[in-house]
């Protein structure tokens, strides 16, 4: 059975930092690319960053571009999105998300499987 879970979640204050863990069982993530995606109350799912399957190419959204920082740990079958100088508005549900043998993009029904969520909260 495949499933990603997500860790390292929790609430903080602005201006802090939090590293969300995206852990495989069942798939070797370094044949996925890897995407981060964000839900908030009232807002529509957002794709954030994503790392490639191949090259180790990244993207990131433009709400998140000079603060988080997505990257590979292939030994520990993990990917990880380092958050810093965390606001307010970034305050959501964070998934990751596997597609096989891609580059990365964030059309989120494209990704073959999903993790379960962690809560981010930053209060002001």
């Amino acid at each position: 059975e495949v499933q990603l879970v997500e860790s390292g979640g929790g609430l903080v204050q602005a201006g802090g930092s939090l590293r969300l863990s995206c852990a495989g069982s069942g798939i070797t993530l370094d044949d996925y690319a890897i995407g981060w995606f964000r839900h908030a109350p009232g807002k529509e799912r957002e794709g954030i960053s994503c790392i490639s399957a191949y090259d180790g190419s990244t993207y990131y959204a433009d709400s998140v571009k000079g603060r988080f920082t997505i990257s590979r740990d292939n030994a520990k079958n993990t990917v990880y999105l380092q958050m810093n100088s965390l606001k307010p508005e970034d305050t959501a549900v964070y998934y990751c998300a596997a597609d096989f043998k891609a580059l990365p993009h964030m059309k989120y029904h494209l990704y073959d499987y999903w993790g379960q969520g962690v809560q981010v909260t930053v209060s002001s």
